[in-house]
């Protein structure tokens, strides 16, 4: 075959044509450009060049034997390294598994552990905690929230043991230096969170910025109150009053006129978060009185020599014309219904407010106030 032309600038430019056994076919004119045949049969090779070895130990590739003559480059070393390369990191372990050797590379491959049968997960599953639903539930009734600034500094303040957990705002964390300072010391736990989160751990968009967990008060029996009480003493009397907003602005009222003792149905209501909340500190002040029942309670204080003095909207003594004594209790009741029968009947004195009547009553948390300052004007 001609395996020459030539081209417009006159001159001859070579082709070189595959033959049969896969070499190159040297120009007839030159006697040059011809490669060896097996240096081309070793290149068509689909495997990698690292893992053409010589299985006899004594054979090399033709084209390395040929440019080592020409050369005076030998090729055994490289071919060992190659043979040594093709052994450690190409070749593949009779389990299906690349056994290449990485060295110390900090990027080594990892196989994942063999997954655990069944009688191992049923292990493990039995040796989680497990949660009593019980103890959960009683822990919930010994806690509650409490939020607001001035409320949670003054519990602070008041009783720091009580803490269980607390949440903060960024914003809020300068003005409560000293708590974070003592968590940290005694080891409770608190957390500078976001709004939003905080509004979820208090339950409430109201949280002014902080919330604690807290150990719930209980109340205090009568018996108790009475070995403690002084010799002028005003206990305020809640019957069936539970709207914790007016709970709230009754310890308010209660903290400011000296008022100290709260006789209710249910402690725990005392300690509710927005009770405290609205108390802006107050609930802190006062202490929740309980006895075997509410008109128990009322008379164990008048045995002990306390006055029991009841209120009306309609009739009674106007509170203007009346004299407090100084160890009295003050008995109260909700707004719609006020006070029940046989609470009323235990009283020893009747008040009413006066006013223009335009309104049925007053709020039971306003009522307490009027009440409470009259009778701090005169004992004080």
């Amino acid at each position: 075959m001609n395996d020459e032309f030539k081209g417009k600038s006159g001159k001859v430019k070579v082709m070189y044509v595959r033959d049969e056994e896969g070499g190159q076919k040297p120009n007839p004119r030159t006697g040059k450009g011809g490669r060896p045949a097996a240096r081309q049969e070793d290149n068509r090779r689909s495997g990698p060049r690292s893992a053409r070895t010589n299985e006899e130990g004594g054979r090399s590739g033709a084209p390395r034997g040929a440019r080592s003559e020409a050369g005076g480059r030998g090729s055994a070393p490289r071919d060992a390294r190659n043979s040594e390369r093709g052994r450690s990191f190409g070749q593949r372990d009779d389990r299906g598994g690349d056994s290449r050797s990485f060295g110390d590379s900090p990027w080594r491959t990892v196989s994942r552990p063999p997954v655990a049968d069944d009688s191992q997960l049923d292990d493990a599953a039995s040796n989680k905690p497990v949660i009593d639903p019980e103890q959960i539930r009683r822990q919930r009734q010994e806690e509650t929230r409490v939020y607001g600034e001035n409320a949670c500094q003054a519990l602070f303040l008041s009783r720091p043991e009580s803490i269980v957990r607390a949440w903060f705002v960024q914003s809020v964390t300068p003005r409560f230096r000293e708590t974070l300072r003592w968590l940290a010391a005694n080891r409770k736990a608190y957390h500078v969170v976001e709004d939003a989160e905080l509004t979820k751990a208090s339950g409430t968009e109201h949280h002014g910025g902080v919330c604690f967990i807290i150990k719930k008060r209980m109340g205090m029996p009568v018996t108790e109150w009475l070995t403690k009480a002084s010799t002028k003493d005003c206990v305020l009397a809640l019957e069936d009053v539970s709207n914790p907003h007016n709970l709230g602005g009754i310890m308010r009222s209660c903290a400011h006129f000296g008022v100290k003792g709260l006789l209710v149905n249910d402690a725990s209501l005392l300690e509710s978060g927005a009770a405290v909340r609205t108390a802006e500190g107050g609930a802190e002040h006062v202490q929740a009185i309980s006895g075997e029942s509410f008109a128990d309670g009322l008379e164990a204080f008048r045995k002990a020599g306390y006055t029991i003095v009841t209120t009306s909207s309609h009739e009674g003594t106007p509170l203007a014309k009346a004299e407090l004594p100084a160890k009295m209790v003050l008995v109260l009741g909700q707004e719609s219904e006020g006070l029940s029968d046989s609470a009323f009947q235990q009283g020893d004195l009747s008040l009413s407010i006066g006013g223009t009547g335009n309104v049925e009553s007053l709020n039971v948390s306003v009522a307490t106030g009027i009440l409470l300052a009259e009778w701090w004007r005169q004992n004080a």
